[in-house]
C-alpha cells in the first residue's frame, strides 16, 4: 500500500497529512495525532503511517515552538515555554478539525486524537472539553496536569532554578484541562493510556493512580491503561501497532 504524505499548511499551522494514496480523496475517519516535546511533526511518522494503513487520515501538527514554528530558544524558566505550546495545540485542533469538516472528508463522528508525552498531555486536556472525540491514545503523557506543575516547581526548588511563585496562576488555564480532576468527561468514549514504569520525565505513578482511581467508575468502561514494566521515556514500534489496531477498532467501520 502507498502512503502520501503531503506537507501543508491550514490557517499557517504547518501539518502533515498522512493516508493511503488510494484514500486521499475519500471520506475517513479523522485522527490528529501530536508529538513530543522538543520533538517534530516528522518524528510522529511511523505513528502515523501505522494508522494510515488502517484507512484512517492523520494529521502530524507541529506545536507551537517546535518544528517549522521554531523561533529562538526555550524560555529558561522551566515548563513556560512547555505548557504555551500545548496551550497553542489545544487552540488550534478545532480549526484542524473545521478544516476537513468543511471538506466533508470526515466520516461522521469518527475522530480520534492522539499523542506522545506532550502530545498525550495535549490528549488528555482536549478530552475534557471536546466531546466530539469519539476516542483517544495518550501515550505517557498525564492526565494529571496540575499535578505535574506542581512537580517541576517542586524540583525547580531543588536544583535552585529560578521559578516564578505565582506560575500556577500564570498557568491557571491549565486548572481547566485537567482529567484528573473531571475523569467524569472521559463520558465511556474509549480511551488508551499506556506509560513506562521506568519513565524519568512524566512519572508512571500520575498515570497508574489516576487509572485506579477511575478503572471501575461507569464512565471509564472503555478505558485501558497499559504498562511497559521497564520502559522508559519511549514508545517502540510495537506499541505503535497496538495504538493503529486500537484506532482501527474503533473508527475504522
Amino acid at each position: 500500500m502507498k502512503i502520501s504524505i503531503r506537507h501543508r499548511y491550514i490557517k499557517k499551522i504547518p501539518v502533515l497529512e498522512v493516508v493511503a494514496e488510494e484514500n486521499k480523496n475519500n471520506i475517513l475517519p479523522l485522527v490528529i495525532y501530536y508529538h513530543g516535546w522538543q520533538s517534530s511533526k516528522e518524528l510522529s511518522l511511523t505513528q502515523a503511517r501505522k494508522l494510515a494503513k488502517k484507512g484512517i487520515r492523520v494529521i502530524l501538527p507541529d506545536a507551537m515552538n517546535h518544528g517549522e514554528r521554531k523561533t529562538g530558544p526555550v524560555s529558561p524558566i522551566p515548563s513556560v515555554t512547555f505548557w504555551s505550546s500545548i496551550q497553542y495545540n489545544i487552540i488550534e485542533f478545532a480549526q484542524l478539525v473545521r478544516h476537513f469538516d468543511k471538506q466533508q472528508l470526515i466520516e461522521e463522528g469518527n475522530i480520534g486524537v492522539g499523542g506522545v508525552s506532550m502530545g498525550g498531555i495535549t490528549t488528555c486536556a482536549l478530552l475534557t472539553q471536546h466531546p466530539e472525540i469519539k476516542t483517544a491514545a495518550c501515550m505517557m503523557g498525564t492526565p494529571a496536569p496540575l499535578r505535574y506543575i506542581e512537580r517541576v516547581m517542586e524540583r525547580s526548588a531543588e536544583l535552585d532554578f529560578f521559578v516564578p511563585q505565582d506560575l500556577p496562576l500564570l498557568l491557571s488555564w491549565v486548572a481547566n484541562y485537567d482529567l484528573s480532576q473531571n475523569p467524569e468527561k472521559l463520558a465511556q468514549r474509549p480511551t488508551l493510556f499506556w506509560h513506562g514504569t521506568k519513565d524519568p520525565k512524566i512519572p508512571y505513578e500520575d498515570m497508574a493512580d489516576f487509572y485506579r482511581r477511575i478503572e471501575t467508575e461507569p464512565y471509564a468502561k472503555n478505558s485501558q491503561f497499559l504498562t511497559g514494566e521497564g520502559e522508559g521515556h519511549l514508545v517502540k514500534g510495537e506499541m505503535m501497532d497496538v495504538v493503529a489496531d486500537f484506532f482501527e477498532s474503533q473508527l475504522v467501520n
